[in-house]
Parts: C-alpha cells; sequence; structure tokens
C-alpha cells in the first residue's frame, strides 16, 4: 500500500509500504476512505530532526472494515467506521471515566512499539478496535465524509475544550486560534449555549467561517493589543471562559491576559513550551486552567447525530481536498496558510 512518512523538517514523502496485518485478535483492518493533514502534524513538518528511517504520518481516519481479529465483537467487515486519533480498549479505570487517551493498554497512533503506524495512508491496523471504532449507522455516501472525519479529531477536539471550560448558557467565551480546533471550539461553545464568542484570529476567511459558526466579534490584535482589545469588549474584564486552540507560548500568554478573574483556561493546542506563566498574573485572579488531549472516543456517539442530519456542518473547515500522492502538497499548503485543513483521499 502506500503511506506517508516524514524523514525530517519539511520533507515529507509518499512511500510504499506492507500491507497492515492482524497481529492481535483485537485488531482490525479498515481500508482507509478519507484521512486529513492536522495542524499538529504541522510541528514536525517544522522541527523534526533528519530521520533517516522516517516516521509514519497521520492520525485522522474514517473507512470501511475490512478484517477483524477473532475477539473483535462490534465491527463487522463492511461496517463504515470512525476511528478517533488514540486508540482505547473501552473498559479501563480511565476510558470508564471517559478519559480514553490516558486508557491504561491504548496509545496513540505513529506508535511503532504498538505496531502502528499513520493514518494517511490506504490502508490501518487499529489496535483495541471494539474500544476504539465507531460505526456509524445507516448509508454512508461520499457528501458526509466531511463532516464524519472531524469527528476522529477536530470537532471532539473543540468541543473537549467548551466543556472543559465549563461554557454553558449565556457564558463570555473567547477563542485563541483560528485554525480548525479553534473554529470547531467556537461552533462547540455556540452549541453548548454561549452568549457571546470572540474568536482571536486574523485570516478573513476563517474569522468569516468563525463567524458563520458563532462568533460574534473577531479579535485580529494579537499580543499586548490582542488582550486590550478584548478587555475593552468585556467591560475590562475579561472573558469567563477561554479556549485556546494554538499550543504556542504567546497564545497562551494571551489567554492568561484574557481571562476574566474567577475564569477558566481550557488548553486544546499542542503545547510547544514547557514553561508558561503560572506567577501573580495567572494566581492573582484565581484563574483554573485545565485542557488536554481530547478523548474524543468519549465524544463521538454524542456529535454523530448532529453531523448526520446536517444540524451540524463541521465539515466546512476542510476547504481542499487531494490525493495521497499530493500529501507534500498538502503540508504544503497548510505550512503556507493557503489552505485551512486538508483532506487526502487515498
Amino acid at each position: 500500500m502506500k503511506a506517508t512518512y516524514i524523514f525530517g523538517a519539511g520533507d515529507v514523502r509518499v512511500l510504499d509500504a506492507p500491507d497492515p496485518k492482524i497481529i492481535q485478535p483485537t485488531d482490525a483492518i479498515v481500508r482507509v476512505t478519507r484521512a486529513c493533514v492536522c495542524g499538529s502534524d504541522l510541528h514536525p513538518y517544522h522541527s523534526l530532526p533528519s530521520t533517516p528511517s522516517g516516521r509514519t504520518m497521520g492520525h485522522e481516519l474514517i473507512g470501511v472494515v475490512d478484517e477483524i481479529g477473532a475477539d473483535v465483537a462490534t465491527v463487522k467487515p463492511g461496517d463504515f467506521v470512525i476511528s478517533p486519533f488514540a486508540f482505547s480498549d473501552g473498559t479501563c479505570q480511565f476510558c470508564r471515566e471517559s478519559l480514553q487517551t490516558s486508557c491504561e493498554h491504548g496509545a496513540f497512533w505513529n506508535a511503532p512499539a504498538q505496531g502502528t503506524g499513520g493514518a494517511q495512508a490506504e490502508a490501518a491496523r487499529i489496535p483495541l478496535a471494539d474500544g476504539t471504532l465507531v460505526k456509524v449507522p445507516g448509508t454512508v455516501d461520499e457528501s458526509m465524509y466531511a463532516g464524519l472525519l472531524t469527528l476522529s479529531d477536530v470537532y471532539g477536539t473543540g468541543w473537549h475544550a467548551a466543556v472543559r471550560a465549563g461554557v454553558t448558557t449565556g457564558d463570555t467565551v473567547a477563542v485563541i486560534g483560528d485554525g480548525a480546533v479553534g473554529l470547531m471550539a467556537v461552533l462547540s461553545a455556540k452549541q453548548l449555549g454561549a452568549e457571546r464568542i470572540i474568536l482571536m484570529g486574523r485570516h478573513q476567511a476563517r474569522t468569516a467561517l468563525g463567524r458563520e459558526f458563532g462568533a460574534t466579534d473577531v479579535v485580529a490584535e494579537r499580543g499586548e493589543e490582542g488582550i486590550a482589545r478584548v478587555l475593552e469588549l468585556t467591560g475590562g474584564h475579561g472573558a469567563r471562559r477561554v479556549l485556546e486552540a494554538v499550543g504556542h507560548l504567546p497564545a497562551y500568554e494571551q489567554a492568561v491576559g484574557i481571562v476574566r478573574p474567577g475564569g477558566i483556561i481550557s488548553r486544546v493546542g499542542v503545547p510547544q513550551y514547557e514553561q508558561g506563566e503560572l506567577g501573580w498574573s495567572f494566581f492573582g485572579k484565581n484563574t483554573t486552567l485545565t485542557g488536554g488531549p481530547a478523548p474524543v472516543r468519549a465524544y463521538i456517539e454524542q456529535l454523530l447525530p448532529a453531523v448526520l442530519d446536517g444540524t451540524a456542518q463541521p465539515g466546512k473547515v476542510f476547504d481542499r481536498e487531494i490525493n495521497l500522492t499530493e500529501i507534500p502538497e498538502g503540508y504544503a499548503a497548510m505550512n503556507g496558510r493557503t489552505a485551512l485543513k486538508v483532506m487526502v483521499r487515498p
């Protein structure tokens, strides 16, 4: 089969790779119908040292089950499924607490020790299939692919940001970042009843989509100017719920600057830093810090019905579709901000 590998910063290639095989009786093999490039994939694209053996890429997919292990009971060949970006058994103490990204027996994609490759490929081995995969009911046609694919990561991650922040009816929410996760955080905050949603982003096509999803205000300024603008919009107090969807230190510092006293910062952007403000500017406001890698498996069944009936249209974050062989161009487009989120057709 064809699969995506990265060999160093900016060096993405599509190569021939061994077809995935059943290793454990709890495995399934899924033929990938659609995958995509994630904003977090750009982190190694920017900074991965030279890796002569290459590293597989991708963690978001939907597809059709081709084969199952002897112990798999919840899906069968021919089922159309969504696979979240982490696999989990569904039975350990953390899975039972809806923290599947902390599963005692699970892991993330592209884990050679676990025998998993990447989702930017023609097929994938899914460990712990019963706990990981979600079957999509009914007939699935291509018009539904984009929305369903968001459930493998970005929609669930945006939802996680809003849920961990405790967004509820009447809230004022600030979302930092106009990438796909930030836009999904806007959509999620709106669905949870936020009255005012301030989107901090400067790319007009993206912020226009953010307004469609429910943003009431857009702040293009960054740093101290951005903080001052949000404080002005909120009567000097700041936002009660701040959803940080970027992962870089300036975004976190901005979150600390705009959070209301007694408010909550929820981080879901994968942090590219080890130290951040926790001194008086944080402590003095009685701020709560939460968030983390989204256990999207916990949210798929909850979010799926609105995607299926068109009530929610998260698939609008995909603004480019490419073949698998074109994936180097897809990475370059997202890196150059000429594409918001790229969908991949194997």
